[in-house]
């Protein structure tokens, strides 16, 4: 990769990295402050996540952010291994997203969850960065299995 495309693809992943996490880190303020709102299919509420998904592992209590940590490390690794600056836009909404759940672990004791959708059955509560580490790694999968769409 040339030194041109190099920083195209830092900057592209500096720039989603840092804007998912400061508007993650932001809403998620809104509801630390009180913000509350109720209706018959999502609450809007606070919970802190001492887990993953569904609290998952929430067992490994205090190990579980130093494991996240290994593998936001290994990801950025490998996707600057990798070079395919068709990533780079992905890889920072997954990581930026991941960091700000993290930095939620180190600075709360959990994740800050707020959404609760219980309309016909109940869900998991969940964030912003949830959704879009969601969005990241369905994206990164169509990239994967679709590669005509990643043109390097």
């Amino acid at each position: 990769m040339t030194k041109n495309k190099n920083l195209r693809f830092s900057a592209i992943l500096l720039f989603a990295f840092a804007g998912i996490f400061i508007i993650d880190q932001n809403i998620k303020a809104i509801f630390v402050d009180g913000f509350r709102y109720y209706t018959n299919c999502i609450d809007l509420i606070l919970v802190y996540n001492k887990g993953v998904a569904f609290s998952m592992f929430s067992f490994l209590e205090g190990y579980l952010k130093y494991i996240q940590l290994a593998l936001i490390f290994g990801v950025l690794g490998y996707v600057f291994y990798l070079r395919k600056l068709c990533y780079a836009f992905p890889v920072g909404i997954l990581l930026g997203a991941a960091s700000s759940n993290i930095y939620d672990r180190f600075i709360h004791g959990g994740v800050v969850d707020m959404v609760y959708w219980h309309c016909g059955f109940d869900f998991a509560v969940f964030n912003f960065a949830d959704a879009m580490i969601d969005l990241a790694v369905l994206w990164l999968l169509i990239l994967n299995f679709k590669p005509h769409f990643c043109k390097n």
